[in-house]
């Protein structure tokens, strides 16, 4: 199966955290599974490292590399088609990486990892 993995659930899985669901668990360890990364999560993590809202072990560059290299995840870029998804989705979440998320969850017809409720006011199918 193709998920397409949420920000925190990433970061919740390379750091060994316990707030991973068992099911979330299961899908990232399945192989046969394909995880995509949204340049959109990668976007985020910048901004909220540049903040300090988040703090980092490693270079971020690294763990970047990383995502590739150990965990075999497969990049997702942002297009324009993306943007344009993105202006007509409704409001229902203010975050805009989570929004951006949902939008190429949508667009290529695969589910969301993700712990985040408020993903099932859309119209996608998130997994947790």
């Amino acid at each position: 199966m193709r998920l397409l993995v949420d920000t925190h659930v990433m970061l919740w899985w390379m750091h060994g955290d316990d707030r991973l669901s068992e099911r979330a668990q299961s899908l990232l360890r399945n192989g046969d599974n394909e995880l995509l990364w949204s340049l959109a999560s990668s976007w985020e993590i910048a901004v909220k490292l540049s903040i300090g809202k988040l703090e980092f072990e490693r270079p971020l560059h690294r763990f970047f590399a990383d995502l590739a290299t150990e965990q075999g995840v497969a990049m997702l870029p942002i297009e324009h088609r993306h943007c344009t998804l993105l202006s007509k989705l409704p409001l229902h979440h203010r975050d805009p990486f989570d929004r951006m998320l949902v939008v190429q969850a949508q667009e290529a017809g695969v589910p969301l990892l993700s712990a985040d409720p408020k993903l099932h006011a859309y119209d996608v199918d998130v997994l947790w």
